[in-house]
Parts: C-alpha cells; structure tokens; sequence
C-alpha cells in the first residue's frame, strides 16, 4: 500500500486553525503551549515542590467504589447500531444493579469497550462504530450518573471532528451531574505483542507534537480533580513511568481497564511504589463473543488494590460480578504526598535514551488495518 501523506497546511491557514483550536480549548479546559500569550488557562498545572499537590474538597471522608467485571461483546462493524443498543443496554442495567444494593457507590468502574467490544476491524470499520464524544451512549450513561450522584468511567473507541480519521482509545468520566467530566486518551500503544498485527489507534504519543499544540502538555498525562479524589484512567500496561508520572502530578486513584487481560504484578507494583489507590476493570467471560470463545485467555481477575499495593477486594470468578469496596480519601490525603524520587541518579541515562519507535508517527501516515500498521511500524523502528 502506497503511504499517502497527510495533507499539508498554509502557515496562514495553520494560523487560523490554531486560533481557533486555541479559543476551543480554552472552552473546553486545555490551552496550547503556543496559546498562553493570548489566553492563560487559570489551572494550568505546576508542579508542587513541598510533596503535596492540588485538590479539590471531597464531598465525603470516605468514598465507595464499584468495579463492573462485565462482558465484552464485538458489534457488527458494517451494521454496528443493534449491537451497541445492546451492548449499551446492558452496562445500563449493570449500573442499576452496582447501586440496587450495598448503599450507593461513589465511582463505577467498568472495562475498555464495553460499547463496542474488540475485533479485528479496519479503520473504516471502526470509524463507522466509534463513538462521539459526546454522543447519545454518554447521555444514557449520564443520566445514570445523575441519578445515583455518582462518577462512571468506562473506555471507548472514539472519534473528534478536530482528528479526521484518527480512532482513539479515549476512558471516559461521567460526573454526577450527567456531563463528562474528562476524556483521557491512551498514551500510547504497547508493540510487539500481537500475532501478525500491531495497534492502529491513535494514542497520545502517535501524535505527540499536534496533541501538545492544541492541549497543552498538562493534558498530555491528565489527572481529574473531582470531589471523590484525584482520578486517572488508563488501559496502558507495563510503563510504570507513565504512572510514577501521574502519581507525581497527584493522582490518588488510579484505574486500568483492560478487555483480554492485564498483569495483576504490575498494578500492584505501581500502587505500591506510588502509595497510591488501583482499580483494574477487566472483562468476564463473553457467551455470544463473535470470533472468539466465552473464555479466549486473560478473563477476570479484576481487583482493587491499597496504597500499599495489598488487594481490598477481589472478582471471585470469571464470570460478571460486581467488587466494591471503601476508600478512607480524606485520612488518606491528609498523610499522603507525591512519591519521592532521586531523578538525579538517572535523568542522565534517561535524556540520552531513545525508545523504539518515534512519536508522531500518525502525523505521516494512517494504517487502514492492523496488518497495515505492523508493516508501517516495522519500517518506523530505531531498533
């Protein structure tokens, strides 16, 4: 397949566009670097040096969180619609049964596409069943929000008029008052792992230079500030970095979805050596899964994990269950500070290394398949 070049700007056109993107995103929370001469965003992060970091106040002392261990069913990508009524359907019913009993819970966790589920689709596929955000799915999910009071987040395929023919793996918080509250694209896509194909999504790091420019680098590793605690969602695995990174900035929760399994090893490791709170989201068996068996390897395990890295509650099955338990916020931020690093020893090696592959990558090029994407990044690698 021939690589076909993304269409190029006039500086006076680029000029335009990033007034534009710099007076939306001021709406919407983030301003670019570039912006801050025209616009200042008044919480733009900086970064504490006394171990603390910023907050809001909590609605409660202590909170209660729910984790949705629920099936994950691919939708039809040539006629999507049905399957994401149904899919949608039934994460409703799930979130009517996580508050039915046990007091209401605060936050509801589920997985990494419990709308659309995974397949092996092409870009023209997934365009056709991604979601909008915000869209009618986030609605109906909002109007559960705001009926229990409570937080949701979840993970998505999703699309952006302002990234025509990007496809992002976006977790997405819905707040009490129905609306979302943040949209935290994934960072970037593991390589190496797949048998013949490699991830096409469009992460933040895919895109690095033109995601910076139009958010800022605050949103780059985005941690939400709500009335339940500091809160950054994430189907990344095996960076522990990424979330040394988030905990630095203050996140207090920290919650990984997965759909196909995740290593238990490594989130406890990152709320051990971070000292902070984990949830991971993944999926349940999946009766009815096209293309795959109830059980394809990596079902269940979901959990929620201490500041010290010790597991509160646990799935007791594969199967769809419901895990919750309460978390102490307020005496916990009262002893609580950012993990204490010596950068000093290694930022040396660290500015020296070069990863793998480059950023930027979808800036030149998207693969229209996951087998284009495999060929495309073979040729991309440094080594």
């Amino acid at each position: 397949m021939t690589e076909k070049k993304q269409p190029q700007k006039t500086r006076s056109s680029s000029r335009r566009d990033f007034l534009r993107l710099t007076a939306g995103a001021a709406a919407a929370g983030f301003i670019p670097e570039r912006g801050r001469a025209l616009a200042r965003r008044p919480d733009q992060f900086v970064l504490r040096h006394d171990g603390t970091y910023d907050v809001v106040p909590l609605r409660r002392e202590e909170i209660t969180v729910s984790v949705v261990q629920s099936r994950v069913r691919a939708v039809d990508g040539r006629n999507p619609e049905p399957g994401k009524r149904e899919n949608l359907n039934h994460m409703l019913d799930l979130i009517d049964k996580a508050q039915y009993f046990g007091g209401r819970k605060d936050l509801v966790a589920f997985h990494e596409f419990p709308i659309t589920g995974w397949d092996r689709w092409t870009r023209k596929e997934i365009l056709n069943l991604a979601l909008e955000l915000p869209g009618e799915e986030t609605e109906a999910i909002g109007k559960k929000a705001k009926q229990y009071s409570c937080y949701i987040t979840f993970g998505t395929y999703a699309k952006d008029k302002d990234w025509p023919r990007h496809i992002m793996s976006v977790s997405v918080i819905i707040g009490p008052d129905g609306k979302i509250v943040s949209k935290q694209w994934k960072a970037r896509n593991i390589h190496g792992v797949f048998p013949g194909f490699e991830l096409f999504t469009t992460t933040v790091y895919d895109v690095l230079d033109r995601y910076v420019e139009m958010y800022g680098w605050d949103a780059v590793l985005p941690v939400a500030r709500t009335d339940i605690g500091n809160i950054a969602v994430s189907s990344v695995q095996w960076e522990p970095e990424l979330y040394r990174a988030l905990a630095i900035k203050g996140a207090e929760i920290i919650i990984r979805t997965s759909t196909g399994g995740f290593g238990r090893a490594d989130m406890v490791v990152i709320c051990r050596t971070n000292g902070v709170y984990g949830m991971a989201v993944n999926n349940a068996l999946s009766p009815g899964n096209p293309h795959f068996v109830e059980d394809p390897g990596g079902t269940g395990g979901s959990a929620i994990f201490g500041p010290r890295g010790e597991i509160i509650a646990q799935a007791a099955s594969p199967h769809e269950t419901i895990i919750t338990a309460r978390l102490p916020l307020a005496a916990f931020r009262k002893r609580h500070r950012i993990p204490d690093v010596h950068t000093a020893l290694y930022a040396h090696v660290m500015r020296q290394y070069q990863s793998r592959y480059p950023p930027n990558a979808f800036l030149e090029y998207l693969p229209e398949s996951l087998e284009d994407a495999l060929r495309y990044f073979k040729k991309k690698a440094r080594w």
